[in-house]
């Protein structure tokens, strides 16, 4: 299990804000309002309230930075000086289409902006079919140059033998490769916590 010595919550970004020349590798989450990222990212910091979750669709509207070990060197078992970029949530049908669009450019903005990007997660509940906004979102990420890596939250609420047919259906929906991963996870269990974090390594890895 890999584990975590330090984290915080380092920048924060609105609208107006520049987006910073940060010192190590990103990594960046992106999904629908209340698909559970910020439950993702306490579970890989192993933090119970760090990234703030709320029952209210939306509550994310800033980008925000945390990072993860900040000067450690490489060391077996820990997770690597790294940043975790939770990006707003996307889809929430109450804000106003301005909002939307001010969420957009946002996004965008860092997506074709941050020199340390390596990958981006796109997180999509693996209760449904993805949506058209998740359809989008994933096009857009690609089209910036990356190829996303998925995460299928909500794991804990499939039955087993309904697994592999939600997954199925997810590569199916955004027309994903056999050999491209996809990540079950369950922010009740923690699994895919692993797996996640083996690919933010192999991301740092790249780098060096």
């Amino acid at each position: 299990m890999y584990k975590i010595a330090t984290s915080e919550l380092e920048t924060v970004c609105g609208i107006t804000s520049k987006i910073p020349d940060n010192p190590v590798f990103e990594v960046a989450f992106a999904g629908k309002s209340n698909v559970g990222k910020s439950s993702l990212i306490n579970a890989l910091l192993q933090r119970k309230a760090l990234a703030r979750t709320s029952s209210q669709p939306g509550k994310t509207q800033t980008i925000n930075y945390y990072r993860v070990d900040k000067g450690r060197k490489a060391e077996e078992g820990f997770a690597p000086d790294c940043y975790l970029v939770d990006l707003p949530g996307y889809g929430y049908a109450a804000r106003s289409r301005h909002e939307k669009e001010k969420w957009g450019d946002m996004i965008e903005n860092y997506l074709h902006t941050s020199r340390q990007l390596r990958t981006v997660f796109l997180l999509v509940d693996i209760r449904h079919d993805p949506s058209e906004n998740d359809k989008l979102m994933h096009d857009w990420i690609i089209a910036s140059g990356m190829q996303p890596v998925i995460i299928a939250t909500k794991k804990d609420k499939v039955k087993k033998n309904e697994l592999k047919k939600k997954l199925d259906a997810i590569r199916t929906k955004l027309h994903i490769s056999a050999d491209s991963p996809v990540v079950a996870f369950s922010a009740v269990s923690k699994e895919g916590r692993e797996e996640i974090w083996d690919i933010i390594r192999d991301c740092g890895e790249e780098e060096g």
